[in-house]
């Protein structure tokens, strides 16, 4: 059975620490891998060093340093490996046009951070909840 981890692809620290506790403060222990940039995400899951095991979920936020999070999606979705990863977009874009490309580059779902602590810490629950506990994965090849 392959070990449910998420990667977290996260550039601000703050983001990064409030998902990580938002995690944990709702019983949900599962590993978080984290990434800071868009060539280290294409790097860890398309890259030589590329573990067998793919994380049950990644979540992915938009603005990027090196590669933006809309490039790792669309080689992602080129990629034979992860074509069908599931990849939740978590961004404080509210920029329409980056929703519109995100749903058409293959993401799975498309969630704005909220500003307020509990809203996020609510948020994060249920993705955790969903993509963790709920939603049967693909499989991998």
């Amino acid at each position: 059975m392959r070990e449910k981890y998420v990667l977290l692809v996260e550039d601000n620290p703050d983001d990064e620490e409030l998902t990580i506790v938002a995690l944990q403060e709702n019983n949900i222990g599962n590993p978080v891998v984290v990434v800071r940039d868009g060539a280290e995400a294409l790097d860890y899951l398309l890259g030589t060093e590329t573990p067998h095991n793919l994380p049950v979920v990644v979540l992915l936020d938009l603005k990027l340093p090196k590669i933006s999070g809309l490039e790792v999606l669309r080689r992602l979705r080129d990629h034979e490996r992860t074509k069908f990863l599931p990849v939740v977009v978590l961004t404080s874009s509210r920029e329409e046009e980056d929703r519109i490309q995100s749903y058409s580059l293959g993401a799975n779902s498309y969630v704005r951070k909220p500003v307020d602590f509990g809203q996020f810490i609510e948020a994060v629950k249920q993705l955790g909840l969903y993509w963790l506990v709920w939603n049967e994965p693909p499989p991998q090849k």
